[in-house]
């Protein structure tokens, strides 16, 4: 895979190949955010620090300001962070002309600590405890998204209504239609590749419209900059094209939903420790009590997994999207399914969170839980067959106002992240519910507007 160093990015400047780069964090909705600086001045100064606004990470979809955040406000006057590159992420952006990329993790502008509730630094915590324990998580996302047939300025100056997919039929697996679909995910499979991101493949999904892009599995931390970064992707090379991309979870009452299902393991000395040769299904002890861990504590991270009012819409039987938090064996109406039984690669997926996850706080979230089990001896139930929609198994919260409660409740997350950490995503939560509780919808029009 491609890498870039400042020495490599001085060579690159100096022939001309390269005159921007992006400077860049990841906000609490899993966006890049950041600056565009000319080569020069991040050569000369801007590599070491630079600095951003701090309501920046207390913000919502709309960047808007809303009050109830401890962290920044008003009354505190809205100072700055800093940004502080890290350099191993240096890679080019080849879909961008002239333009490379480093992601920054966010730093207090008096101390120079971590600020706590930065997506990167609620990873970094999680890996540390696990590294305490011995272990190293490997991870894997999966994108799942849709592209429509126009862009979108046009569809926003529609006001988002008759949007009409890129295709006109599930294309699940379809090479027939996805061969048409070249001009748009050819690049977007070539420029990740090319920019250091380990593309494995790109597949129809079973909707009209719907793609799933599959990105190899890393360090946590680099599974998560990797799915950032292919969402960006996405997104840059559809509008380049004319197209749109969106990972909203549930665009269309009739249409599946869009997802990012989660693979796991614990890794020590090169070894997958969830493996093991001799125990039933090569499942370890270790394994058992991770699984055991991310299953009874799942309502309480759901709302990193589902952040939006409109998450919870994905969650219908039938639909591949789980209602329940079970684990089976190679099933996809269960919340956790196993992987690769009796193998090396043996894992679980967490089939639960949305397209429209923060991977960082998705993935962190799950380690926290996981190492619960570990720490606790947790007991693994047996798994659950058949299907899981109808079986009498927990549920995960059915809206976002529950999962809130659930998360500000939770005993293992406050431990685990910090009592700062948990308020302030539950915040997020709140703000998202207040302001779609304002909302007057079509819906509630064309429904009562006579009748009621």
């Amino acid at each position: 895979m491609p890498a870039m160093t400042l020495d490599t990015l001085r060579d690159a400047a100096a022939s001309g190949a390269v005159d921007t780069v992006l400077v860049c964090f990841i906000d609490m909705q899993g966006r890049l955010t950041g600056k565009r600086f000319h080569v020069g001045n991040f050569l000369s100064s801007g590599y070491e620090e630079t600095h951003c606004c701090n309501y920046l990470l207390a913000t919502d979809l709309e960047m808007t300001t809303p009050d109830g955040y401890k962290a920044t406000s008003w009354r505190h006057g809205y100072g700055d962070y800093v940004m502080k590159p890290d350099l191993t992420t240096l890679r080019p952006m080849p879909w961008l002309d002239g333009t490379v990329m480093v992601l920054c993790d966010v730093l207090d502008h008096t101390t120079h600590a971590p600020v706590a509730h930065s997506p990167r630094a609620v990873l970094q915590r999680q890996i540390a405890r696990l590294a305490d324990l011995g272990f190293s998580p490997m991870m894997a996302t999966e994108l799942e998204f849709f592209l429509f047939a126009d862009s979108y300025d046009d569809i926003r100056r529609n006001k988002f209504r008759d949007l009409q997919p890129i295709s006109g039929y599930n294309e699940d697996y379809s090479i027939q239609q996805t061969t048409r679909e070249e001009a748009v995910m050819r690049p977007i499979r070539n420029h990740l590749f090319a920019a250091g991101v380990p593309i494995e493949n790109s597949k129809g999904e079973a909707e009209t419209g719907q793609e799933e892009l599959n990105i190899r599995y890393a360090d946590a931390m680099s599974c998560c900059d990797h799915h950032t970064i292919a969402k960006q992707a996405i997104k840059d090379i559809a509008w380049a094209k004319g197209h749109a991309a969106t990972f909203l979870p549930k665009w269309h009452r009739d249409k599946v939903g869009s997802a990012a299902h989660v693979h796991q393991s614990l890794w020590e000395d090169g070894a997958n420790v969830f493996h093991d040769p001799d125990a039933d299904m090569g499942m370890s002890d270790t394994m058992r009590a991770y699984m055991a861990g991310l299953i009874a504590h799942a309502p309480d991270y759901t709302v990193f997994l589902a952040p939006y009012v409109n998450s919870y819409k994905r969650f219908v039987a039938g639909t591949f999207a789980p209602t329940k938090t079970a684990w089976s064996v190679d099933n996809r109406t269960a919340g956790f399914r196993l992987v690769g039984a009796n193998t090396k690669g043996i894992r679980v997926e967490c089939r639960i969170p949305g397209s429209d996850i923060n991977p960082y706080l998705a993935c962190a979230a799950q380690i926290a839980a996981g190492i619960a089990g570990i720490e606790q001896g947790m007991k693994l139930d047996p798994p659950v067959g058949g299907d899981i929609y109808a079986a009498e198994v927990p549920e995960i919260p059915r809206n976002l106002r529950d999962a809130a409660e659930t998360l500000r409740d939770s005993a293992m997350l406050r431990a685990a992240m910090g009592d700062d950490v948990v308020e302030h995503y539950v915040r997020c939560a709140e703000v998202e519910q207040e302001d779609f509780e304002r909302a007057v919808t079509d819906y509630e029009i064309a429904r009562g507007f006579e009748r009621a």
